[in-house]
């Protein structure tokens, strides 16, 4: 990723080798579903297995920049094995906030690092540690702490542009779409904000329509015409998309790419899981949520069959809390 330092908020910053991840071309699934091209973008290739690398990179440069900061994520998990990877090897206190129901292999990988790891009683009550130990001790948070949120750190969503960058090396000739499983959706807006940039420098001729995945209607609803800062609660196995809250930069990306959003169960998702695990792709559920959702998509005339699609697989299935 450190190649592309020029577009980054910062030149320079502590690498573990993030980046890079490759894009796979699988015919079979494409003749599958109907479409004319599939690629799956491996982000779990990552040093700590998740696309979270490419933010926390640039976010520990942001905590050094301001003379070593402690840093602090309220994560269920990807982004606090992540965070707390960085700031080790960067030298930086550093403070996850989870809750008791993080899976053992995230806690490990967390606790592994030397950072320090809080329990709050649910997923919204680590916004208010956060948000203290921002306001009151001097922290710098990788992740969201406001309410209404805004989605994470600046500096660190800038490192998924790398991802669009990454994608138009790979095919030039440009994406039909590309499919990506949101919570607070950093990751689409940031490939959004990449083909932007690419589209401003006359080096890509289009924008790929991005295309939403989530486990239970919450963009689809605001999309729809509910508000913005709504409350959307649902329940689901996908832990790294879960929550009930929707940002404007995930309008932003969808309506500014002429996408869409769509919305699959665990059991669709759980298919979807077994589907690529016999293609050879072993992805948490999160991640595995596209194929499904593609399916959704096609099945309801959004993408036409010839459409060359990407598919972000954001993690493996080796750091998936069902099998713990």
């Amino acid at each position: 990723m450190a190649r592309f330092g020029a577009l980054l908020p910062y030149r320079d910053f502590l690498t573990l080798g993030e980046g890079d991840t490759p894009l796979v071309e699988d015919r079979y699934l494409a003749a599958q579903l109907g479409v004319g091209e599939l690629y799956l973008k491996n982000e779990f290739q990552n040093p700590t297995g998740s696309h979270k690398d490419r933010m926390s990179a640039l976010v520990c440069a942001r905590a050094l920049d301001l003379g070593g900061r402690p840093v602090v994520a309220a994560s269920s998990g990807n982004a606090g094995a992540s965070v707390a990877a960085y700031a080790a090897a960067a030298g930086l206190p550093c403070t996850i906030v989870t809750t008791q129901h993080v899976a053992p292999t995230w806690r490990e990988a967390i606790e592994i690092t030397g950072a320090n790891v809080l329990y709050a009683n649910d997923a919204k009550a680590r916004w208010l540690i956060v948000a203290d130990l921002v306001r009151n001790e001097g922290y710098l948070s990788a992740t969201n702490f406001l309410v209404p949120p805004v989605g994470s750190n600046p500096f660190g969503v800038e490192g998924y542009k790398t991802v669009a960058y990454e994608m138009h090396e790979e095919r030039p000739d440009g994406l039909d779409a590309v499919v990506v499983s949101v919570a607070r959706a950093d990751l689409m807006w940031g490939i959004y904000k990449g083909y932007r940039d690419l589209i401003d420098a006359g080096l890509a001729a289009r924008m790929p329509r991005l295309f939403a995945v989530e486990p239970y209607p919450r963009l689809s609803r605001v999309l729809a015409g509910e508000p913005l800062a709504g409350d959307f609660p649902g329940t689901t196995s996908m832990s790294s998309i879960g929550g009930s809250t929707v940002t404007y930069q995930a309008v932003d990306a969808v309506r500014g790419s002429d996408g869409g959003a769509v919305a699959v169960n665990d059991a669709e998702t759980d298919a979807a899981r077994q589907e690529m695990g016999r293609r050879g792709f072993y992805l948490e559920r999160s991640a595995a949520a596209t194929v499904a959702g593609l399916r959704k998509l096609l099945a309801r005339d959004e993408l036409s069959q010839n459409s060359r699609v990407a598919l972000i697989a954001t993690s493996s299935g080796y750091k998936d809390p069902s099998l713990t």
